[in-house]
């Protein structure tokens, strides 16, 4: 845990570094850049402080906490590229956020845990819950995209306003689905607390077992930190934003790419490492749970959220998604579903999702605008 931190407060150096190329104007492709780096820290720490809130606050309020803040960095970059009109990036983002959680995240996962342990297990009931829940949004974003394919044109204004309603509907499925794995059936999802500098039991014993004194978090102070971090995403965002066509126009990237790919990376980077280094402690219940959890929380809040958040800031914002967006997140939910489905993992089940991944990379990336 320390050495993570030591890594995210020095790359906290490219905060002022952004800062200085937005102010000089050294020019798009670095400011995008520095504050792409500028985010990835700022999402660590955000990380943190929530899981130290948490403590405090108990497993309820602790996993509801950890379930905002789990993504609040992708739903700020994608406010903030919205309210700038860029509605394909934040389409884009929003399906690229759910593909590389459920190929990248738990493709590194499995490869690195499994280089290290043989097979790795986890539960397989929770996968399976993930899977069904991963389905329902599949099938809710297909849906407005089906009805503008069958039509002969579906007005813009009815189209949102069909969105609005499908987002409803995820976001009571989502609340219904936190719930479910708080309160009603809790012992379920009771992977245990994934520590980076060793682990301390209920009866206040590291692992060599010797006594060890538990310090509560201070609330206010890890609060505090929590909203000056917030504020730090937001404003790199903005230069993020600012300078991303031109920056990738002149790197010859498309929006369509830049969404899928670039920007879930930026955003999920911290989440990311979460991941894979428990995988590599084989708490692979923990990192199978990020993974899929993270990607539900997409479909199922973040989406709908930033649909209803396009109402409000009048931008026309809905869920008819590029058809091959669609069918890219179709093979990945069929994929993970599939190899997560027996509750073990190896090297090779790895691989297999990264080279899904990267082959739908390489179709984006060749994908016309």
């Amino acid at each position: 845990m320390l050495n993570t931190q030591i890594i995210l407060s020095v790359l906290l150096i490219f905060m002022p570094i952004s800062i200085a190329a937005h102010q000089l104007d050294w020019g798009a492709s670095v400011i995008f850049v520095t504050s792409a780096l500028a985010i990835i820290p700022l999402a660590g720490w955000m990380g943190i402080a929530t899981e130290e809130i948490a403590v405090v606050l108990g497993p309820n309020m602790g996993g509801f906490m950890n379930a905002t803040f789990g993504n609040a960095t992708e739903l700020i970059i994608g406010i903030v590229a919205l309210r700038a009109g860029l509605i394909d990036v934040v389409k884009a983002s929003v399906t690229g956020s759910i593909i590389s959680n459920l190929l990248l995240v738990m493709g590194f996962s499995m490869f690195l845990g499994g280089l290290r342990f043989k097979e790795q297990t986890f539960q397989p009931v929770v996968a399976r819950l993930n899977a069904s829940a991963m389905n329902l949004a599949v099938i809710a974003i297909l849906v407005p995209t089906a009805v503008d394919f069958t039509s002969s044109g579906v007005p813009e204004a009815i189209m949102q306003r069909l969105s609005g309603g499908v987002s409803v509907v995820l976001i009571i499925v989502y609340v219904l689905t936190l719930l479910f794995s708080m309160k009603t059936h809790s012992y379920l999802y009771d992977v245990g607390m994934a520590e980076f500098g060793g682990e301390v039991d209920e009866l206040g014993k590291d692992e060599s077992g010797e006594p060890h004194e538990f310090k509560k978090p201070n609330v206010l102070l890890w609060s505090l930190v929590l909203l000056v971090i917030t504020l730090g995403v937001a404003f790199e965002s903005e230069l993020l934003v600012d300078s991303l066509e031109d920056a990738t126009a002149s790197l010859g990237l498309t929006a369509l790419f830049t969404g899928v790919i670039l920007v879930p990376i930026i955003g999920n980077a911290a989440e990311h490492a979460t991941a894979v280094t428990v995988a590599m402690k084989n708490k692979m219940d923990l990192s199978v749970s990020v993974a899929l959890g993270s990607s539900l929380q997409i479909a199922l809040f973040v989406a709908p959220v930033l649909v209803l958040t396009g109402v409000i800031l009048d931008q026309p914002m809905d869920l008819n998604f590029n058809p091959f967006e669609l069918i890219a997140v179709g093979v990945a939910v069929l994929i993970a579903n599939s190899v997560s489905a027996d509750g073990r993992s190896d090297w090779l089940e790895g691989v297999l999702l990264l080279a899904a991944y990267t082959v739908l990379g390489i179709a984006f990336y060749f994908h016309p605008v």
